[in-house]
């Protein structure tokens, strides 16, 4: 009852309601404890105004943990005859970086994380909202309330299921995959970490049996090493993909 009272109150008279009204067209609810989803969309290199203190990074946090076990339960149901290797690499397909930075993008999550914008906003400040989002949802509403906005409006509004299962992205696993089976050393190695637009970047190396097979940068250690691992694939000749960018 209090929580809808809050509801009411935010959506109508707050001082905060023009923000609430949007998070209800974009996000299809209405906030009970706004503080909550404010802080959602407040990315740290966007936290120049002294009114606001923190960011979204805790909540991002929260938010991984919680999609990644509603994504885990949803397969496991979902899928009673497959086993823990491909619900495993299906899970990594849907909470992956790419897949949450397009599905938040497809949301319209800008339209709310612009309020909060100081500068350029990327596609992984995107995705991060969404995980925090995702971890303010859990906060309110607890566990079984934020399933069911999971896999009611995110994986079966935005995930095109039947097409994750024929599609293989995951450079680095296939290049792994690669080398065990041809006796080859892999490793990836930080070139360089530097600010840009206010943010840490990383460009990372792979190095194969000990011959620099290409770099990439991103601001994700882990996106950097997908795309430099698919650079390594094109080099190889292995396999042919073209999908991703690479410096």
């Amino acid at each position: 009852m209090l929580n809808a009272i809050r509801r009411l109150y935010n959506f109508h008279l707050s001082k905060d309601r023009d923000l609430a009204r949007r998070i209800k067209s974009v996000v299809g609810i209405v906030p009970s404890r706004m503080h909550l989803y404010k802080l959602a969309f407040l990315h740290k290199s966007m936290n120049n105004d002294p009114q606001h203190e923190g960011n979204n990074e805790r909540l991002e946090y929260l938010g991984d943990a919680i999609l990644s076990t509603i994504v885990a339960d949803y397969l496991y149901q979902k899928y009673p005859r497959k086993d823990e290797g491909f619900m495993t690499k299906m899970r990594s397909k849907i909470v992956k970086r790419k897949t949450l930075n397009d599905v938040a993008d497809r949301m319209g999550l800008d339209l709310i994380l612009v309020d909060f914008s100081l500068g350029k906003m990327s596609s992984t400040m995107l995705g991060n909202a969404l995980e925090a989002l995702i971890g303010a949802i859990y906060i309110e509403s607890g566990y079984n309330k934020t399933k069911h906005y999971v896999v009611e409006h995110i994986i079966r509004k935005y995930i095109d299921i039947h097409m994750l299962e024929e599609k293989d992205d995951n450079f680095k696993s296939r290049l792994l995959e690669w080398c065990q089976k041809n006796n080859k050393s892999i490793d990836y190695k930080l070139v360089e970490k530097f600010k840009f637009e206010k943010r840490d970047r990383f460009r990372i190396a792979v190095i194969v049996d000990g011959e620099h097979m290409g770099q990439a940068e991103d601001f994700n250690k882990k996106s950097a090493e997908q795309s430099a691992s698919k650079y390594a694939i094109t080099k190889l000749g292995f396999e042919n993909t073209t999908d991703i960018k690479v410096s």
